[in-house]
């Protein structure tokens, strides 16, 4: 029988993001989901950002999940990971960018970040991850395409893979037609899909074919009732659903998850098909390195996403409403403490 459930023993601390970690129950959000949701809120106030930004405690944050502001760090925590047996995907940090020089500025980064790895010979191990939105996408998105385009081609000279990471409901439909024209030419664009929203089902039916490569996380962002599952086990249950989707179709499905209930409702589903389903699991760098080194010692694939770069504070957010330990930290530093 395919498992369409997790098993809530395995759920243990609330480790549960590539994405979302928190839920709101109908009766009411509770202390640490609340705390979440303003977390989330907190990531796009540029007046907040200002205060965390300038806390010695965030510094040690920053350095736990980030690797470095440069492309030197980048680089020396690439070739740490893949010293240990894993794959990476990198992210050069920016997003909603303001005009196109920014968003050329950022095409230059990725075309120098995938020299460096070509150089260094980290390519075989590497792939690169765009945030379509640092790349001008609400300025136009035939320029973000543009952009997107030239980073595919210098990264495709190297040999090196290119995945389009998903933001916000505004940009799916955006994101996933730009994805749809970059595979003409590059097919091995790895697009993103959020379980949480209601209409993944649907967007894993068009991409469930043999060759497309899908990032399935939980989700990142704080999105309506309306138009996302809130509570924890629908968005569990609901990326059971898009696996199944997936793998029915013979796609390729790259498991973005940190938490231990689903991981192993995953293998079940997989192991139930009964042969060699090509997959991934990907994890973020910084969380869960046990259950990263467990996954290679079983002979899994692992890549970690590896971000970078001086735009960190929106991705530290989010990283940190996901993490309930953290949370006193991250409040201190918005108290000046």
């Amino acid at each position: 029988m395919v498992p369409t459930e997790v098993d809530n023993r395995r759920m243990g601390s609330d480790r549960s993001g590539w994405g979302r970690a928190g839920e709101q129950p109908s009766r009411g959000l509770g202390t640490a989901a609340l705390l979440r949701h303003t977390l989330l809120w907190a990531s796009r106030r540029r007046g907040v950002q200002r205060v965390v930004s300038q806390s010695p405690l965030t510094r040690r944050l920053v350095r736990r999940f980030v690797a470095g502001e440069g492309l030197g760090g980048a680089v020396d925590v690439v070739r740490r990971l893949t010293g240990r047996g894993l794959a990476v995907t990198i992210d050069h940090l920016g997003e909603d960018t303001r005009n196109a020089e920014d968003a050329r500025a950022a095409v230059a980064v990725y075309c120098a970040l995938i020299a460096r790895l070509s150089a260094g010979g980290l390519a075989p191990r590497s792939e690169v991850s765009l945030k379509l939105s640092a790349l001008g996408q609400s300025l136009d998105p035939e320029m973000a395409f543009e952009n997107a385009l030239e980073v595919c081609r210098a990264a495709a000279a190297a040999g090196i893979a290119v995945t389009l990471d998903m933001e916000d409901h505004t940009t799916t439909c955006s994101t996933l037609e730009i994805g749809r024209r970059l595979r003409a030419e590059h097919p091995s664009t790895g697009l993103v899909i959020q379980a949480s929203l209601r209409r993944s089902e649907d967007d894993c039916r068009a991409l469930a074919h043999p060759g497309s490569r899908v990032r399935l996380c939980k989700g990142a962002y704080q999105e309506p009732v309306a138009l996302a599952w809130q509570a924890r086990n629908d968005i569990r249950v609901a990326y059971l659903r898009c696996l199944r989707i997936l793998l029915d179709g013979g796609a390729t499905p790259l498991i973005a998850t940190h938490d231990p209930a689903l991981i192993d409702a995953c293998h079940r589903l997989l192991a139930a098909r009964g042969d060699a389903t090509a997959h991934e699991h990907q994890m973020l760098f910084g969380v869960r390195g046990d259950e990263q080194a467990r996954l290679v010692a079983a002979g899994e694939e692992v890549r970690i996403y590896v971000p970078f770069g001086e735009r960190w504070y929106p991705y530290l957010m989010r990283r940190m409403a996901e993490r309930p330990a953290n949370l006193a930290l991250v409040l201190r530093a918005m108290a000046g403490g």
